[in-house]
C-alpha cells in the first residue's frame, strides 16, 4: 500500500475544498450574512493543512488497483467531514450526526435531508449544500485530474474508483485529457441551464442552486415545497436538463466530435429514453384523474419519472399519494437509475441491460444446450471479467439493500418507511414513500440509522467496491 502517495492526494483534497468553501463566501458577502466568516475560517485551516501535506511529492508514485479505491473511499469521507464543519460551527445543523448527513447527501448526489426547515438556512448555507450536488456529480478526482498535471500509474485506477459505472474508459490516450473534456461538457450544460431558467424569469440564487442539483442529479432545494412553487415552464426546463444529465457523457463527447452515427448508436441511451418515455406514459394514464387534465398529469409524470430515474429527486406534488400501480414504477425506476457515465445513481441501464441479456442467454441455453451464445452490447461482446464484475455488483449491492433496511427497522417505522429510505439513499435519490416521501424528511431516525443511510449514500455513490475495499481487513495487508 502506498500510503505517502495516498496522504498525497488527499492533502490536495483538503486543497481543493478550501479553493470550493471561498464560493459560499462570496454569497455570504452579497447577502450580508455572518455565516460566511465560517466557512472562510474553516477554508483557511483545511487549505493550511492541505498545503502542509502536499508540500513535499512523494518519491514513489505507483499507484494500482487497490490504492486507487481505497483512496477514493478516504477522499469522500474527508470531503464529507470537511464539508459538514460549516453547518455545525454556524449553528444551522448542531448534531454531529446531521451536519454529515446532510453534507454526504450533498456530496454523493442524494439530496435525502434531516431539514424540517429548509427557508430557514442562510443564503450561504444553502448555496453550499447545493453546490456540493455540482461537486459531486462529476467527482472531485475527477475534478483534480483534470486540473493537476498528475503523472503515473495512478490516474486511470482513480478515474474508474470514482466515475458512475460498471466500466469507464478514456474518451483520448491521455486520462487528463479526458477528464478535462467530461467537465468542460458538464460545465457548458450546467450554465446552459442557468441561462435557461433566468431567461424562464427564475431569480439568479434559484437558477444557481436547482442547477447544481440538476447537474449532479442531486435534488436539494431551497423552498420547504421543493420545486412546486416555481412555474410550469421552469418545471419543464428542469424536467429536460434532468433527463440530459441521465445520459452518458461520452454520447456528448461523441456528438461534439460530430460523430452522430456512433452516438445515435449507443445502445444504453436508446434504452433509457424508452423507459423513460413509457413510464412517463403509464404513470400519466394513471393519475389523470388526480389533476384537471390529461396535460397536467403527463408535465407531473413526466417531471418525477425525470427526478427518480436519474436519480435528482426533485418533486413538483407529493407522490406519496399516487395510485400504488404508480408508486411502484417509482421504486424500480429507483434502482434501474441513469446511464453509466452520467451524473446519475442506481444501478444503471447498462447493468440492467446485462443482466437481462444474461438471463435471456442463460434460457436459451437450457433450450439448445449445445448452442453457443456471446452477450452483445452495440455490436461488441461482453468480456467474461465484465459479466462476473456485474453480477457481483449485483448480488453485494441487495445483500447490502437487505441489510439495511434490517438494521433501520429497529427505529419502529413502517417498511414501506424503511425499504425505500434505504432505496433513496443507496441510489442516491432522496425522497422515498410515506415517512420519508418527498413532503417529509429524515428527521426521526435515531443517529445509528441515520449513520447507516450515511454509509448507503457512499456506497451507492462509489459503486459498492470502494467503500467495501475500505473496511476489509486484507486490503491492508502487506503484498
Amino acid at each position: 500500500m502506498n500510503f505517502s502517495m495516498i496522504l498525497y492526494i488527499l492533502g490536495w483534497i483538503l486543497e481543493f475544498e478550501a479553493g470550493f468553501m471561498l464560493l459560499p463566501c462570496i454569497v455570504a458577502a452579497v447577502y450580508g450574512e455572518e455565516q460566511g466568516i465560517v466557512y472562510f475560517m474553516v477554508a483557511v485551516i483545511s487549505a493550511f493543512i492541505g498545503f502542509w501535506i502536499v508540500r513535499k511529492k512523494p518519491k514513489n508514485k505507483v499507484f494500482y488497483t487497490r490504492e486507487g479505491f481505497v483512496v477514493v473511499a478516504l477522499s469522500w469521507l474527508l470531503l464529507s467531514f470537511v464539508g459538514a464543519l460549516p453547518f455545525i460551527f454556524t449553528g444551522e445543523i448542531p448534531k454531529i450526526e446531521d451536519a454529515l448527513f446532510e453534507i454526504v447527501s450533498g456530496f454523493t448526489t442524494t439530496g435525502a435531508s434531516i431539514l424540517t426547515d429548509v427557508e430557514a438556512l442562510s443564503h450561504t448555507s444553502l448555496f453550499w449544500r447545493s453546490f456540493t450536488h455540482w461537486i459531486g456529480g462529476m467527482g472531485v478526482l475527477v475534478f483534480i485530474l483534470a486540473i493537476l498535471p498528475m503523472t503515473g500509474g495512478y490516474n486511470m485506477h482513480l478515474m474508474r474508483a470514482e466515475s458512475p459505472g460498471h466500466q469507464v474508459g478514456k474518451l483520448v490516450p491521455r486520462v487528463r485529457e479526458s477528464a478535462m473534456i467530461l467537465y468542460k461538457i458538464y460545465f457548458v450544460l450546467t450554465l446552459s441551464q442557468i441561462i435557461i431558467l433566468l431567461i424562464a424569469g427564475m431569480p439568479l440564487f434559484d437558477s444557481l442552486t436547482l442547477s447544481f442539483g440538476t447537474a449532479g442529479t442531486g435534488g436539494f432545494g431551497i423552498r420547504n415545497d421543493g420545486i412546486a412553487s416555481y412555474t410550469y415552464a421552469q418545471q419543464t426546463i428542469i424536467t429536460i436538463f434532468m433527463a440530459v444529465f441521465g445520459v452518458n457523457f461520452g454520447v456528448y463527447f461523441l456528438i461534439v466530435q460530430k460523430k452522430f452515427k456512433q452516438a445515435v448508436k449507443a445502445e444504453e441511451v436508446r434504452y433509457y429514453l424508452c423507459v423513460l418515455i413509457t413510464a412517463t406514459l403509464i404513470i400519466a394514464v394513471n393519475i389523470k384523474d388526480m389533476f384537471s387534465s390529461f396535460g397536467e398529469a403527463l408535465h407531473h409524470s413526466a417531471f418525477q419519472v425525470s427526478s427518480i430515474m436519474t436519480t435528482t429527486g426533485y418533486s413538483t406534488v407529493d407522490f406519496d399519494l399516487w395510485p400504488s400501480e404508480a408508486k411502484t414504477i417509482l421504486v424500480l425506476l429507483m434502482f434501474i437509475g441513469a446511464c453509466s457515465g452520467s451524473t446519475g445513481g442506481g444501478m444503471k441501464v447498462s447493468r440492467i441491460l446485462i443482466l437481462a441479456k444474461t438471463i435471456k442467454k442463460e434460457l436459451l441455453s437450457l433450450i439448445h444446450p449445445r448452442s453457443i451464445k456471446k452477450i452483445q452490447i452495440e455490436g461488441r461482446v461482453i468480456e467474461h471479467e465484465v459479466l462476473r464484475s456485474v453480477n457481483v455488483f449485483f448480488a453485494a449491492f441487495m445483500l447490502i439493500v437487505a441489510g439495511s433496511v434490517f438494521l433501520i427497522s429497529f427505529d419502529g417505522c413502517d417498511f414501506s418507511t424503511n425499504f425505500t429510505a434505504v432505496a433513496a439513499t443507496i441510489n442516491n435519490i432522496g425522497p422515498g414513500l410515506s415517512k420519508v416521501g418527498p413532503m417529509t424528511n429524515y428527521s426521526h431516525f435515531s443517529a445509528f440509522s441515520k449513520l447507516v443511510l450515511i454509509f448507503d449514500m457512499l456506497i451507492g455513490r462509489l459503486e459498492v467496491f470502494p467503500m467495501l475495499l475500505l473496511i476489509t481487513p486484507a486490503t491492508w495487508k502487506k503484498g
